[in-house]
């Protein structure tokens, strides 16, 4: 099994709306990072997800998702209303994938970025979602750090 962090925006998509989904399960579209599109195609069903809040007044981890379905081409890229459309993404060899996942619990209050700061010395020191000028939407995290930040719960 591996380990993700997740990002997004609580007033596009937060984990209330996760929860709100059917089965609590959602696609996550409209990543378009090529990085972050590539470590979604590593994802496998089963793989852990931390839910981040990104671009709020307290950012941080809000919960736990776990991978439903394995990456598949997102369809948002052929779709010209969409906010997510790119007209460079060919059908027949999309660049823009996706990956389902499902909700298996909200943390009672978010793990902020502040207090995973407090850690970023220590046993955080390697996180992606810490470094400076991280902005990657999709992120791996280590086994030690997964069970680090459940142990903040």
């Amino acid at each position: 099994m591996n380990y993700w962090l997740m990002k997004s925006e609580p007033s596009t998509f937060g984990i209330d709306d996760l929860a709100r989904a059917r089965n609590s399960t959602s696609g996550w579209d409209g990543v378009r990072n090529f990085q972050a599109r590539n470590y979604m195609r590593e994802m496998k069903k089963g793989d852990l997800v931390f839910f981040y809040h990104s671009s709020c007044p307290v950012p941080g981890i809000a919960g736990v998702a776990v991978v439903q379905r394995e990456a598949y081409p997102d369809p948002t890229q052929f779709d010209s209303k969409s906010d997510h459309y790119d007209a460079m993404s060919d059908p027949d060899n999309p660049r823009w994938f996706m990956v389902d996942v499902k909700l298996v619990r909200k943390f009672d209050t978010v793990i902020s970025l502040d207090e995973l700061r407090k850690h970023a010395a220590g046993k955080l020191k390697d996180m992606i979602v810490l470094k400076r000028g991280n902005r990657l939407s999709v992120t791996p995290v280590t086994k030690s750090e997964w069970s680090f930040i459940e142990s903040l719960v």
